[in-house]
C-alpha cells in the first residue's frame, strides 16, 4: 500500500515520487497536505531546515519536479546579492511561463521593481490558476543582505496579490533569522538526519547490477559499522561506497571466495577501510589514485604533495606565523633570547643542561604563548623586515579560524589574547620546506 496519497495529484506520479524519496515519505505528506490543490492558496511561506546532507533539497527538487508544479529554484550562494537574487528569479519565472529555455535578460534594482516585474511575469494563463513555488536553497545567505529582503519574502503573496509561496531551504534554526523589528512567521518544517538504517536503505539501492543486491547490501553494512559512528554525511557515504566496492569484490573476482564468505570480505577490506577513515571529508586525492593506492597496497600519504597534513596551500606570511606558533608553543621562554637573537651574549649552558627536561615537550603537548611572543618569533625569522599591518593580524585570524591555532581563554582578558598551535611536526616540517 503506497504511502503517500492526495487527491488532486495521479496515484502513478505519487508512486513514482515515493521511490524517488525513501525514508522521507512523512516529509513529502505534510508537504503534500500543505501545498493543497494547484489552484488552491498555499501558505505564504514555509521555512524547512536541517542538518546537511539531510536531503532538504533533493526533496524539494524532486517534488515538485515530478508533481510538474511550477516552481523557481535559487541558490542564495551563487546569487549573493539582493540584485543577482531577485533577476535570477525573474529570468526563470520568464522560461516558465513561456515554456522556453530562452529568456531575455531582466534589471532589477529594487524591490518595488520586482514587485512590478513579478506581476507581468506571472500574468500568463499557466500561472494564474495555480500555485507558484520559489524555492530559496541556502537562505542563510539573505540575512547578508539588504533588511528588507527577508521580510519581502516572507509575506511574497500579500505584496504581489498572488498565489506564490517561498521556500526557504536552511541549515540553521528559524531563531537566527528573526530580525528584531519582527515580521511574518513562516511555516516551520524539520528535517531530521537519516538514521544508521535509513543510510542502510538509501546506499544499498545503488547496488551494481553484476552483483546481488544482498551482497551488496552486505558491504553497506560493513561500511556503516566502521563510519557511521565518524560521518553520517550521505554524500559521503556514497562517495565512500563506491570508492571501497572494488576493494571489497577482489575475493570473489579472484575466486577466493564467495558472495557469502562474509569472513573472508571482512578481513580483505578492512585495512583499506581504516586507510579510507584517515581521509573522510578531506578528499585529499582523486578516486583514480585513491584506486591506483588500493591497487598497489600504498599509504595515502605516499603519493607526494596530495595529503592535507603534509600540503597546505597558504599565503606567504601564514606560513611563517604558523612556524613561529609552532616554535612558541613547543620552546620553553627561556631559550628565546638564546635562539632568535644574532648578539645575544654569553649564556651559561650548564643551567641549561641541569635543567633540560626529562620528557619530550612533544608528549606534553602545546603551551599557550601571548601575541606579542608570537610576532617577535615572526620577526626574526623571517628574512625581509615585516611590518605590524592589519594583513599580519587578519592572517593570525584566518588562522584560528581554519583551526591551525586555537585562541586559548577570553577574547577580552586585559593582558592580551594567547594561542595555541593545534598542528603537528611533520606538518611544520612540510611547511618549512
Amino acid at each position: 500500500m503506497p504511502n503517500l496519497e492526495h487527491p488532486a495529484y495521479p496515484a502513478a506520479d505519487l508512486l513514482r515520487l515515493e521511490s524517488l524519496v525513501p525514508c522521507r515519505e512523512s516529509q513529502v505528506s505534510t508537504l503534500l497536505s500543505i501545498f493543497g490543490e494547484r489552484q488552491q492558496l498555499s501558505f505564504p511561506s514555509i521555512f524547512i531546515y536541517g542538518h546537511t546532507s539531510s536531503g532538504k533539497t533533493y526533496v524539494m527538487q524532486t517534488l515538485l519536479t515530478t508533481l510538474q508544479l511550477p516552481h523557481v529554484f535559487v541558490n542564495c550562494v551563487e546569487h549573493f546579492t539582493s540584485r543577482l537574487l531577485l533577476e535570477e528569479i525573474l529570468i526563470q519565472l520568464q522560461r516558465c511561463s513561456s515554456g522556453t529555455e530562452q529568456a531575455s535578460p531582466v534589471h532589477c534594482d529594487t524591490l518595488n521593481d520586482f514587485v512590478r516585474l513579478f506581476k507581468q511575469a506571472v500574468a500568463s494563463p499557466g500561472l494564474q490558476d495555480q500555485t507558484l513555488y520559489i524555492v530559496l536553497d541556502r537562505a542563510e545567505q539573505l540575512r547578508e543582505m539588504e533588511a528588507n529582503i527577508l521580510p519581502a519574502f516572507l509575506r511574497l503573496q500579500e505584496l504581489t496579490d498572488r498565489n506564490v509561496t517561498v521556500v526557504l531551504l536552511s541549515e540553521i534554526v528559524w531563531e537566527l533569522y528573526r530580525p528584531n523589528i519582527g515580521c511574518f512567521e513562516p511555516f516551520t518544517m524539520y528535517f531530521p538526519d537519516y538514521s544508521i538504517g535509513h543510510l542502510q536503505k538509501i546506499l544499498s539501492q545503488n547496488h551494481p547490477p553484476e552483483y546481488s543486491a544482498d551482497f551488496y547490501a552486505a558491504y553497506i553494512n560493513i561500511l556503516l559499522g566502521v563510519f557511521y559512528m565518524v560521518c553520517r554525511d550521505l554524500k559521503e557515504l556514497r562517495h565512500l561506497a563506491a570508492l571501497n566496492f572494488a576493494k571489497y569484490c577482489e575475493p570473489v573476482v579472484r575466486g577466493e571466495a564467495n558472495e557469502r564468505d562474509t569472513r573472508k570480505l571482512w578481513k580483505n577490506i578492512e585495512p583499506h577501510l581504516k586507510k579510507a577513515m584517515q581521509t573522510v571529508y578531506l578528499r585529499e586525492i582523486s578516486s583514480s589514485q585513491w584506486e591506483r593506492l588500493q591497487h598497489d597496497g600504498g599509504e595515502p600519504g605516499q603519493l607526494k604533495g596530495l595529503s592535507a597534513h603534509t600540503h597546505v596551500e597558504l599565503p606567504y606570511y601564514s606560513k611563517f606565523l604558523l612556524i613561529a606558533a609552532y616554535l612558541a608553543s613547543y620552546n620553553p621562554v627561556r631559550t628565546d633570547k638564546r635562539f632568535f637573537l644574532k648578539h645575544h651574549g654569553k649564556i651559561r649552558k650548564t643551567n641549561f643542561m641541569k635543567k633540560h627536561e626529562k620528557t619530550s615537550n612533544h608528549l606534553l603537548g602545546p603551551k599557550p604563548f601571548p601575541l606579542d611572543r608570537l610576532l617577535a618569533i615572526l620577526y626574526s625569522i623571517v628574512d625581509n623586515r615585516v611590518a605590524p599591518t592589519a594583513n599580519i593580524f587578519s592572517q593570525i585570524t584566518s588562522l584560528v579560524t581554519l583551526q591551525l591555532l586555537s585562541m586559548v581563554g577570553q577574547n577580552d582578558q586585559l593582558d592580551g589574547p594567547r594561542y595555541k598551535c593545534t598542528v603537528s611536526l611533520d606538518f611544520i616540517r612540510a611547511i618549512a620546506r
